[in-house]
């Protein structure tokens, strides 16, 4: 059991110090029961905010990020965190994203609390699965395909060559690549490897978790059955 205090402020509903106005303003309840003392003890399945349960005490979110956004904390700018509600921007801890996308970069991108989760999903021995859409300045060369398959792909900077990508190309200038690393600016790099330039990209896929139906900016929960079912 935790003190309601604490709960209210760790999931962002309002301060510690906010907690008594809060239970004034807003019906709190435990087991059934109204409450205004912030020093009550409750555990978390048991408490209501006007009629709803209490965030999850981890939470994942999905978002459609658009192009001008920051996926960062502290830098100057409109900062990808702004599109979610003030909630969730006041947890403790803080939601992070899970990696990053270039300012110009828009699609699929993952944000938790779940320091675990977080970092299961950017370690580079796991692999994960991630799809883009690339717009090129250039029609390709033809010999792509091949190339970012071959796993001998080593750019600049680098020690150890690239893992294999699959390259579909939809028309001579806009391919889906799906790689299984997150290197600084890899999708950018690997086609000025060939002598091309991006010119837009758009994340289709992170994990599985795709954003084909949501438009840029929008967000949703994904809830702990299709955690399980991603397998994370």
């Amino acid at each position: 059991m935790k003190r309601l205090d604490a709960l209210l402020s760790n999931l962002g509903y309002c301060s510690r110090s906010e907690t008594k106005l809060f239970l004034k303003q807003n019906e709190v309840l435990i087991k059934n029961q109204r409450v205004f003392n912030p020093t009550s003890k409750a555990n978390h399945c048991d408490v209501l905010v006007n009629n709803e349960a209490l965030d999850s005490e981890k939470i994942l979110i999905l978002l459609n990020k658009p192009s001008g956004y920051i996926c960062s904390h502290n830098d100057a700018g409109k900062l990808i965190y702004s599109l979610l509600p003030r909630r969730y921007q006041n947890r403790n801890p803080k939601i992070s994203t899970i990696g990053r996308l270039d300012i110009d970069t828009t699609g699929a991108i993952l944000l938790t609390d779940d320091g675990e989760l977080n970092h299961k999903l950017t370690s580079p021995k796991k692999d994960v699965k991630k799809v883009y859409e690339v717009s090129l300045e250039k029609p390709l060369n033809g010999d792509e395909k091949e190339l970012f398959a071959s796993g001998k792909v080593l750019l600049n900077g680098e020690e150890k060559p690239l893992k294999p990508a699959i390259l579909k190309e939809i028309t001579p200038t806009l391919v889906h690549l799906e790689i299984v690393e997150g290197k600084y600016h890899q999708v950018k790099r690997m086609f000025a490897y060939t002598k091309n330039r991006v010119i837009k990209l758009h994340r289709l896929e992170f994990s599985g978790f795709r954003v084909d139906e949501m438009e840029e900016g929008a967000f949703k929960i994904i809830d702990d059955f299709n955690i399980k079912s991603y397998n994370l």
